[in-house]
Formats: structure tokens, sequence, C-alpha cells
């Protein structure tokens, strides 16, 4: 077979999730809600064919990806490439208070500038770029193969982008929640296509779906 399978997989909640705070390479735990999202998520995937899983090396990722690991079986290991966008000297503020500090910079997040990076952070190019790289590598070694990939809502969004070949600047019609399980496939030739996005059916209540990552 020629092609791979790919379960995405957005950590669990954060306390910087419910307060709308800027994570990025901030290495923020999860929360009660978040080790419960991520235990449930276990349970619904412990059945499922895996031949590896892959997760940001950010702790709430991995601790995410572990639960995952310890009921499926299937061997883990991390990746710096799968982390969070960075957001340099943003990241612990929330949108409004950059907005109220720096309009000019918060307009040009909010309009996506593929080019706008905040102060020593990334842009959204720059992650996307980063996001395909790394997807395509780990795919070609799973060929014929499911894999998951446990990472963040910025690595998603820039997956579904990719999957239905929308731009930077698109509006966000779809969601990102904690947890949520999310289906593509990945061939040498077509790169990604979308399967299935954001089932959280494993929940029994829905994690905050936040915007902030």
């Amino acid at each position: 077979m020629h092609s791979t399978q790919i379960i995405a997989i957005r950590h669990g909640e954060t306390d910087w999730n419910l307060a709308a705070r800027i994570q990025g390479h901030t290495d923020i735990p999860l929360n009660a809600t978040g080790e419960r999202q991520a235990q449930r998520l276990a349970q619904a995937l412990a059945d499922t064919p895996l031949a590896h899983i892959y997760s940001s090396d950010l702790q709430r990722a991995l601790h995410t990806a572990q639960a995952l690991a310890q009921a499926n079986g299937a061997p883990l290991s991390t990746h710096a490439a799968l982390r969070e966008r960075s957001f340099g000297d943003y990241e612990g503020a929330r949108f409004t208070e950059i907005e109220a500090s720096d309009p000019p910079s918060a307009l040009r997040w909010r309009k996506r500038d593929p080019v706008f990076a905040p102060p020593q952070g990334e842009s959204l190019q720059a992650l996307q770029a980063r996001v395909a790289q790394v997807v395509a590598e780990l795919a070609a070694h799973h060929l014929g193969q499911q894999i998951a990939l446990v990472a963040h809502g910025g690595v998603l969004d820039s997956l579904y982008r990719l999957a239905t070949r929308q731009g930077i600047q698109a509006p966000r019609t779809w969601e990102l929640a904690n947890t949520s399980v999310n289906r593509l496939l990945w061939t040498p030739d077509t790169g990604l296509t979308l399967v299935g996005w954001g089932d959280t059916s494993h929940l029994q209540t829905q994690g905050l779906d936040e915007a902030t990552h």
C-alpha cells in the first residue's frame, strides 16, 4: 500500500486554555480535566492498530500521548517539530492584552498575515512549512500503516489546511477541540487528504475549544 493513515490528536485541556492565555512553546501541564480527557481518549483508541505514536515534546501533548501509548501498546517517540507555533514574547499573554498594547501587530495576527511573527516568535508560514515537512517525513516511514500524531491546535490547524488545500489566510470554520480525533491520509504523490475531523465522541463533557493554542 502506498498510503499512511494518520490520527492527529490535540492535547488535553490546560489551565492556560481555560484562561485564554497564549501557550506556544511554554511548557504548561494538563489540568485535571485534561488528564481525564487523555484517559478517555486512550480508552477509545486502545484497540486501534497503531504502528507508532509521535508526540510533541511539550508536556501537555506528551502526557496525552503517554496515556494513549500505555493503553494501546504502540511505541512512542517525541519530535520537537510537532510543537505548537512559537509565540515568542506573546506567550503567557491574552490576545486582548496584545490588542491593547500593540494594535497594529494584533491586526496582522487577526488577519492571519502569513509572514507576521510575534517578537522572537514564528510566522504562520514557517509553522505550516515545519508541519508539512515533519508529517511527510514521519508518514513516509509508515507506508501501509497507521500512526498517531499528538500535537497542538496550531499544528492541527495547519494539517487541516494542507489536507483541504485551504490557504493560511482562509477563515477557520473547523474546530480544534482538546483530545479531538482527526483522521487524514498521506500518500507520496498527493500529500495529505482529509478523512474525518473533530471526533470528540469519547468525551462525556467536551473541553474548551480555544484558538490561542
